[in-house]
């Protein structure tokens, strides 16, 4: 496990003992100190491009990253998360550059990106592939002036233990901080199913991932649990990134959905300080250029 700076004295300046492995780590029952935030709560809107994944994808494509980007801008928004499923195979630096300029023109941050990858395989071919795929979305997250790209923690293969399994997504997922630390970018893991469905199992990895460039992205549709509002809180206060879903489920099957309370999200984030962008993800029915702008005034008041 690569060690580095540990964040609280990265975030602190104070004086911590480095762990020294992930099976040490995972014996500590001491949690991390929260991020430490400056200043009173702060937020910023943005919206996700998986928001417009069907007029994104096809051949022909309805939508072009540039008409996302000009949608975000009409909608008053402060950023745009630019997904990496949408991009053009290869993906050129000439291409983001463009999109940079863009985006700077109708006066949006890029928010930050995502990947898609999966850190539970074993030694070999497969991994690194994933880590390579990463850390070149690192390089082209430093390009667009994406600060933040989130990330996954990855499925457990058969065969693998769990201890095993939670060993290698700390170790894919600290090599690739330590990449992106060098490159200015921050890795937010995100609650995403597996090992991560619920607050203590990402909690796990915020205590174990030893680096200064990594954090959470929190999701808050992705809990399927009895109190999904309750472990959200848990998670709040490591949060670089939150990503706010229009629906909210109690149970795994997510028979249970009920519409979002945003004004408790806001109080929550309040509560720890948050400082940074609220990413709309939506992916319910009906049109999303109407439904996202219809939702994106909602959260607004929210938050206000």
């Amino acid at each position: 496990m690569l060690l580095g700076i540990n964040r609280r004295q990265f975030l602190q300046g104070a004086p911590c003992a480095a762990v020294a492995g992930v099976a040490l780590a995972s014996q500590s029952s001491v949690a991390i100190d929260p991020i430490e935030r400056n200043g009173s709560p702060k937020f910023k809107f943005s919206l996700a491009a998986y928001s417009y994944r069907d007029l994104l994808t096809g051949d022909p494509a309805q939508l072009s990253l540039s008409d996302f980007i000009r949608d975000c801008a009409s909608m008053g928004l402060e950023g745009t998360e630019l997904t990496s499923y949408y991009f053009p195979e290869p993906t050129t630096t000439e291409y983001l550059r463009k999109l940079k300029q863009e985006c700077f023109r109708l006066g949006l941050d890029v928010s930050g990106t995502a990947v898609g990858n999966d850190f539970g395989f074993p030694p070999g071919q497969q991994r690194d592939q994933e880590i390579a795929s990463v850390k070149q979305w690192i390089d082209f997250a430093e390009i667009l002036g994406a600060p933040v790209i989130r990330i996954f923690a990855g499925k457990q293969k058969k065969e693998i233990s769990d201890d095993e399994t939670h060993a290698l997504m700390v170790e894919g997922i600290e090599e690739c901080c330590d990449y992106a630390g060098q490159h200015g970018v921050h890795l937010a893991l995100e609650n995403h199913g597996g090992p991560t469905a619920t607050a203590e199992g990402l909690l796990k990895f915020v205590r174990d991932v030893n680096s200064p460039w990594f954090g959470v992205n929190l999701d808050t549709g992705n809990f399927y649990t009895p109190d999904p509002y309750g472990d959200l809180e848990k998670v709040a206060p490591y949060a670089l990134n939150v990503q706010v879903k229009v629906v909210t489920a109690n149970d795994e099957q997510r028979r249970n959905k009920e519409p979002t309370d945003f004004s408790r999200l806001a109080s929550m984030l309040r509560q720890v300080g948050y400082r940074g962008y609220i990413v709309l993800e939506y992916e319910e029915a009906g049109d999303p250029r109407q439904q996202c702008r219809r939702y994106v005034d909602k959260i607004r008041d929210a938050f206000a």
